[in-house]
């Protein structure tokens, strides 16, 4: 049975087109190596999201057995809010139009891995007590500071994740803004017309 080609979109950083762009399926010589389409990774930071989420809601139950449930109440939130976070991302990647390619959500998939080490060193943190990175809710934990060790575990877990989560937001405004000003351009008199976006 014959199967008509996808709609083809110009979904790149680097110029090439998205492998979900292609007609399928591909022969095996053509397919990238090493790339994500926008639907498969997606669904992967859909799945990072929802997982955070339950995460967070199992941890809920650990809270008064913890030594400093304030802490424990801040990796409760994390776990939560990121895991939204990352289901929001998931349902604006899948859902909006944008230009991204498999660079850029290789980066939110990347990110998306680093974000699991601030909520688990948050909820390590509830029994060590680690008062550098978080010292207004360390203060009010009444935590007096951790060995050095994990000090350095609560610090070394933020910052990446920090960074990753801010460039992926970045990626998605920079490819939506992109596809926004393609769409813009090529509807100028006597532009072509675009291909539909899938």
């Amino acid at each position: 049975m014959l199967r008509p080609p996808l709609r083809v979109v110009a979904l790149c950083d680097a110029g090439l087109a998205e492998v979900a762009a292609a007609p399928y399926p591909l022969p095996e010589h053509q397919k990238p190596e090493n790339t994500v389409t926008i639907q498969a990774g997606g669904k992967q930071i859909l799945l990072h999201g929802l997982a955070l989420i339950l995460a967070g809601l199992v941890f809920g139950f650990a809270l008064p057995l913890t030594p400093y449930p304030r802490l424990a109440l801040g990796a409760h939130i994390q776990f939560v809010t990121n895991g939204m976070l990352f289901v929001v991302l998931a349902m604006v990647v899948l859902k909006v139009p944008l230009r991204a390619g498999p660079k850029s959500i290789g980066v939110m998939l990347v990110s998306a891995w680093l974000t699991w080490l601030v909520p688990l060193s948050e909820a390590a943190n509830a029994w060590w007590g680690a008062n550098q990175m978080l010292p207004i809710a360390a203060k009010q934990a009444g935590a007096a500071g951790a060995a050095a060790w994990q000090e350095a575990v609560v610090k070394l877990c933020h910052l990446p994740a920090a960074l990753g989560l801010i460039l992926s937001v970045t990626l998605l405004i920079i490819g939506i803004v992109k596809h926004r000003a393609a769409m813009e351009s090529s509807a100028a008199p006597g532009s072509p017309t675009p291909p539909p976006v899938p």
